[in-house]
């Protein structure tokens, strides 16, 4: 396995493979890492400054004329899929994942005695699929046409995107009629499960971008929709919930790198209290003296904004910063072939969920959303019954505010953190809040699926700038032939 030609080495390997001990499997890692030196007919497998037999382990003395061995490119794909092979029998479940995802696209009848083997043990259920369709894309190249008729059959079965580029390739050269309608058939079948692939990953993709929409717009829900207020600095109190959450996972990385898992916990209400905060000190040093006065608004909030971005360089920089997903949402949820749903998306739909409810409750149930309500109704009225409707301006823009610094926190595990992460939003918010009803959380949620959806499903054939500006001129079309929104304000309230 060490010297030699290329073919040679790798017909050795295969031969090592087909009966694995742990000596094959450490001697393999040792020629990966560039370990064995061979001298006289001898290969030595070299660690630091100890030498020792591959075939037995003992210590071995190192011929001072010992050469290194050379692996060209084919000969570490060579290894690295042998060294997969037997990872297949490892009691790690992660461990035998990525080896079946690194023989993905193995053609070798010499591993299917391994993989046979790993069948027979493997629990899994996920692994055995993937496994299965490893050994039908072998055995799809057998001499044997029945052989070749039951692989296309597996594979179908599987709807793996692998799948169809094996059988288009086999079909080139396939020449029996029986074993060439057979893979036709799984091709038709592969390619329709696939298309169910992409059909559901669109919606996904566009639940997931209408939840991101939701929380960025919930926030303009209170401070536009039931306060009159046009905050063009929305966008950075998200980006202050989002370097919050850097910060906090700072802390964590320093103090408790044990518990780093779980520092989305402490960085949720440290980024709605930070914005928050921001947006108390907005209100009550800016905005209280602008109800009524939109333009003007617009125009504070707009210098507000760039002030706070500035701020935001000269404390952090201007390049974006790193926020880590904790491991429980890594990876994903497998449902087709070509379908996966990452953790994070889900988590961040399952958030947007929470904190829309949570969110209605405040507003419907409570004595704050009672005050709130009743000032942005009818503020003489609602003072001549003794509510300071200063304190409840300052305390909904603050709610609002601190729900934009939650939508900061969700969208740094999806996406970079810099300066400018609020620009991206801020415009498609307010489309959502208009096109929904101002004032009408139902509104709002219905306007932020709506429009993700459509974004996405338009991506797919327009691309994302033709996708942006078909979406602005369907609003543009809505607002005009409906400008009170989805769900327009009825009765005493309007």
């Amino acid at each position: 396995m060490a010297s030699g030609d290329t073919d040679e080495r790798l017909a050795a390997i295969d031969r090592a493979v087909s009966a694995p001990d742990e000596r094959t499997a450490d001697y393999l890692r040792a020629l990966a890492d560039d370990e064995v030196r061979i001298a006289g007919g001898r290969a030595f497998v070299v660690r630091g400054d100890r030498a020792a037999d591959p075939a037995t382990g003992a210590p071995a003395a190192l011929p001072a004329d010992a050469e290194d061995v050379v692996n060209n490119n084919r000969m570490r794909g060579g290894i690295d899929t042998a060294i997969a092979s037997l990872q297949l029998l490892s009691p790690d479940a992660t461990v035998r994942r990525t080896a079946v995802d690194t023989l993905q696209q193995e053609t070798d009848a010499a591993r299917l005695p391994l993989i046979d083997r790993a069948l027979a043990t493997e629990k899994d259920a996920g692994i055995r699929d993937r496994l299965e369709v490893v050994r039908a894309r072998i055995l799809l190249s057998s001499d044997d046409r029945a052989q070749r008729i039951a692989a296309a059959g597996q594979m179908a079965r599987s709807g793996n995107p692998l799948s169809k580029t094996a059988l288009i390739e086999r079909l080139r050269d396939e020449a029996d009629p029986q074993a060439r309608a057979a893979m036709e058939r799984s091709l038709r079948e592969i390619e329709d499960r696939l298309a169910w692939g992409d059909r559901l990953g669109q919606a996904f993709s566009g639940i997931s971008l209408g939840s991101i929409l939701l929380l960025v717009a919930l926030g303009l829900a209170i401070t536009y929709g039931l306060m009159g207020v046009i905050n063009m600095a929305h966008g950075e109190l998200m980006m202050i919930g989002a370097y919050a959450t850097y910060l906090v996972q700072g802390l964590f990385q320093k103090y408790l790198p044990g518990a780093f898992d779980w520092y989305l916990l402490a960085a949720l209400p440290a980024a709605f209290l930070a914005s928050a905060l921001v947006g108390a000190a907005m209100e009550r040093s800016v905005i209280r003296f602008l109800y009524g006065r939109p333009l003007e608004t617009l125009l504070a909030t707009w210098g507000i904004s760039l002030v706070l971005m500035q701020l935001v360089r000269s404390l952090f920089g201007a390049q974006n910063v790193g926020v880590e997903n904790p491991s429980w949402m890594s990876g994903g949820v497998q449902l087709l072939g070509n379908l996966q749903l990452p953790w994070n998306r889900i988590v961040i739909v399952a958030f947007a969920v929470a904190v829309l409810l949570g969110m209605g409750f405040l507003i419907g149930r409570t004595r704050l959303g009672l005050f709130v309500r009743g000032v942005t109704q009818n503020r003489p009225m609602a003072a001549c019954m003794g509510v300071n409707t200063a304190r409840i301006d300052t305390y909904a823009f603050a709610l609002g505010s601190g729900i934009a610094g939650l939508a900061g926190c969700a969208l740094s595990q999806v996406g970079n953190v810099g300066p400018d992460l609020g620009q991206g939003y801020i415009v498609d918010a307010f489309m959502v809040v208009v096109t929904g009803g101002v004032g009408q959380l139902a509104g709002t949620v219905y306007a932020a699926m709506g429009l993700g959806i459509l974004n996405k499903l338009l991506e797919g054939w327009t691309g994302a700038v033709l996708a942006k500006i078909a979406v602005l001129v369907c609003i543009i079309v809505f607002i005009q032939k409906r400008p009170q929104g989805i769900f327009a304000m009825k009765g005493r309230e309007v």
